[in-house]
């Protein structure tokens, strides 16, 4: 057997020296303006530390901060049958998942639906109604059941109602919407209590289901993270919106003082913290970035959260690259009709992924994308600068996304411990973790070969978390800690 020398480890770098001397001048330009370096990650998390404890504070700030009424982490030994729904950006998830006596397991059954875009911007009650006759279709589906009077005579199963959304909770079962994000614009229900909307579309069904929790995806991402490993101290969520969650101590939240909650009893804490920065301090923002915010729903709002969520990164590349071509210096696409690409929110993240993921030096892959998505036919130097700017996009956002798991390390000191992370962006786009990864070593001034905070895959938040956290409301209020529990009589 011949012996080979050690195997070239795979890469795509491209070469740049066929690229057009004004081409050339456009990429050094664009690494300069989306490039983040040490120092400024550095500067970022500072502040983001001082913006974690503002949005604590009774006067608040512009993380929310909401605290979730999520009184600690499960034991691994709740036990019972959940009903789970998930209320995303992009599908509707009906789950039951039943919580067995052995520690740390779960089972599972579940069904997609697809959530219409014109519900999105569409009328309340069509919102609430399409849900409810999603969950009737899964109890029928599932129980074999076949119409709701057969229902009638089923024990109510408990739900735990991940919606994912900002909203303030006074109680664990309800939840007051701060602002729609996700491209949800739906009239007259920002500043409303969504339980009893919700609850009232269930009641009009007869379906025998009880609100037992609202949750957050970022929560329940926290808490079935650590049901299954219990280093897991941060959930994130990196997909279409971005945001993270931990747990406090209620002494260190004066926002809940008014309750007189022990001060070393835990509350998970919801960050929200896509909204970091609204006031435009330290983000380094760029003129396509200054272009999404203008044009989107919510100008003003959800500054982080622009800058790397998935929902942002296919336009943020889509705009650079109409600007170039509209730019009499430069020759991009030269002569070619580029009315696709003009489409605001023609490109999704995924566009971007798969322009990473070209494995061909020639970039054949990506040309064929072009053509078959935009009809455009780039020549290779637009291919590289093309490919450039796509890295330099998804590079940032995960660079800038380690800031907001440093703060919260640097806010509670924590040296070391596991990060549950989840949404479409850290699970499918290329080099995402590691990106991340790398800008936590430049914050936190790591040396070793081992990192001290791991962003892991995260358990199934917004399923089994929700459902675990159903379970241990239920808990709790049988114990007698009634803190955060609207209906404590109907919880148990």
């Amino acid at each position: 057997m011949v012996d080979f020398p050690p195997r070239r480890k795979p890469s795509r770098k491209g070469s740049m020296a066929d690229v057009p001397k004004d081409l050339l001048e456009q990429i050094k330009e664009l690494e300069r303006l989306f490039t983040v370096d040490q120092a400024k990650l550095k500067e970022i998390t500072e502040h983001f530390v001082k913006e974690l404890e503002k949005g604590l504070s009774v006067e608040g700030g512009s993380i929310p901060m909401n605290p979730t009424w999520v009184m600690g982490y499960p034991d691994g030994y709740e036990t019972g049958t959940f009903l789970a729904l998930d209320m995303g950006g992009t599908n509707l998830r009906v789950c039951e998942i039943i919580l067995p006596e052995e520690k740390g397991e779960f089972e599972i059954i579940q069904s997609k639906y697809r959530m219409p875009e014109e519900l999105k911007t569409g009328e309340s009650e069509e919102l609430w109604e399409y849900i409810a006759d999603c969950l009737q279709q899964f109890i029928e589906y599932h129980h074999e059941v076949d119409d709701l009077e057969q229902m009638k005579g089923m024990n109510k199963l408990p739900l735990g109602f991940t919606f994912s959304f900002p909203a303030t909770q006074n109680f664990i079962d309800h939840g007051v919407l701060q602002r729609w994000t996700k491209g949800f614009d739906i009239a007259g229900v920002e500043g409303k209590d969504v339980a009893p909307l919700f609850e009232a579309a269930l009641e009009r069904r007869k379906l025998p289901i009880k609100l037992s929790a609202l949750i957050n995806d970022t929560t329940g991402t926290l808490i079935a993270s650590h049901y299954t490993d219990d280093t897991m101290k941060i959930g994130c969520i990196f997909g279409t919106g971005c945001n993270a969650a931990y747990m406090e101590n209620c002494g260190s939240v004066p926002k809940i003082g008014s309750h007189n909650l022990p001060p070393e009893m835990p509350i998970a804490i919801n960050c929200e913290y896509g909204a970091f920065d609204n006031e435009l301090v330290v983000l380094p923002r760029t003129p396509f970035d200054v272009i999404v915010d203008k044009d989107s729903p919510r100008p003003g709002q959800q500054a982080f959260e622009k800058m790397i969520a998935g929902l942002y990164l296919g336009e943020l590349f889509r705009l650079a690259l109409v600007d170039l071509h509209d730019n009499k210096n430069v020759n991009l696409f030269e002569g070619q009709d580029i009315g696709k690409l003009r489409k605001a929110y023609s490109l999704d993240a995924s566009f971007l992924s798969f322009i990473e993921e070209d494995p061909f030096e020639n970039l054949s892959e990506t040309n064929e994308l072009f053509v078959r998505e935009l009809s455009i036919r780039a020549n290779k130097p637009e291919l590289e600068l093309c490919r450039r700017l796509a890295e330099l996009i998804g590079t940032r956002a995960a660079r800038l996304s380690a800031c907001g798991v440093a703060a919260i390390c640097k806010k509670k000191n924590i040296e070391s411990c596991h990060v549950g992370a989840d949404g479409s962006v850290f699970n499918k786009y290329p080099h995402f973790k590691a990106r991340g990864a790398q800008a936590l070593r430049e914050i936190l001034d790591w040396q070793g070969k081992r990192d001290p905070v791991d962003i892991r895959a995260a358990e199934d938040g917004s399923g089994v978390g929700a459902a675990l956290i159903a379970a241990l409301t239920i808990k709790r209020v049988n114990a007698g800690n009634l803190a955060g529990t609207r209906h404590a009589e109907e919880t148990s």
